[in-house]
């Protein structure tokens, strides 16, 4: 992105935020079954929207329908995170599951707990709750934390904290975005997972790419058979370099793949070489130092 992020700051205070709402929720009881709603309100589901900006994207009908089964023998057991709107009504900050089950239950009004955020506050605290609860696929966690770098200005080690993720975690999630939108679309439908979708960054035609994400989902390609493949179809290398690494070689630069959550080609030659460690980005280059300097 050009130009530069401006720093919200909100790295600390989001941890608090997301605190406080996840604390209120916890101590909220089995709403409908005598509980304590510790602030809860009844609110017209109605009077409810879905927050426009929700990084979750992809919605399960069938876990939807096995959640309204569930409320209407149960209730509501978490109340749902809004936020009042000058227009008027309510915007969710997280449980738009919940809203959505609550629906097609038929339920008329809802327990909410209202909260007073900024529109960065909301984007940010639905992040965070999604990735906590696991309830991404890959391209929308992807999307998630390359919006709270490059849209809100946080760093990688604020979104490590924020999200409960390591610092190569999120490296690597955030590569996935280079992939085309093809293999992007496959990676959001489950017909093919994160490992093989960072397998396939290794394969230097999108073209081809493309072609094996098809193979992976119709076949079911492992992570390792598209890694061997896509190591086949590297460029030979220059006359007078071997183009062939030994296992040894091999071994040693996934241990440092591992390590480092990033590439990395060590070039042999007979009296000298290189290690070449790739990053994406300046916030991954400077993750990529800090690892370094405390080796």
């Amino acid at each position: 992105m050009a130009g530069k992020k401006k720093n919200t700051g909100l790295g600390k205070g989001l941890e608090a935020l997301f605190a406080e709402a996840s604390g209120d929720v916890r101590s909220s009881g089995r709403d409908g079954q005598g509980g304590e709603n510790s602030g809860a309100v009844e609110i017209g589901i109605d009077d409810i929207k879905p927050n426009a900006n929700q990084p979750r994207k992809v919605f399960d009908k069938d876990a939807i329908s096995e959640l309204a089964d569930s409320i209407r023998e149960h209730g509501i057991i978490q109340p749902i995170i809004v936020r009042k709107v000058k227009k008027g009504g309510y915007e969710i900050v997280a449980g738009e599951r919940r809203w959505r089950a609550s629906r097609e239950a038929g339920l008329k009004e809802v327990p909410c707990l209202v909260r007073e955020l900024t529109d960065e506050e909301l984007m940010l605290l639905a992040i965070v709750e999604n990735m906590q609860r696991e309830d991404l696929n890959p391209v929308e966690e992807a999307e998630g934390l390359d919006r709270m770098i490059n849209t809100y200005g946080m760093t990688q080690e604020q979104v490590s904290k924020s999200v409960g993720k390591s610092r190569p975690y999120i490296a690597n999630a955030l590569r996935l975005l280079k992939l085309p939108d093809e293999v992007l679309a496959l990676l959001s439908e489950g017909k093919i997972s994160s490992g093989h979708g960072r397998a396939l960054l290794s394969v230097s035609s999108d073209k081809e790419k493309i072609r094996l994400a098809g193979e992976i989902a119709k076949k079911g390609l492992s992570v390792r058979e598209i890694e061997s493949i896509a190591s086949s179809k590297k460029t030979p290398a220059k006359k007078g370099r071997p183009a062939e690494k030994n296992t040894d070689v091999l071994q040693v630069e996934a241990e440092l793949k591992e390590r480092l959550g990033t590439k990395v080609n060590l070039r042999l030659g007979a009296k000298r070489g290189k290690i070449e460690i790739e990053y994406y980005g300046r916030e991954e280059l400077e993750r990529l130092i800090d690892v370094l300097r405390n080796a």
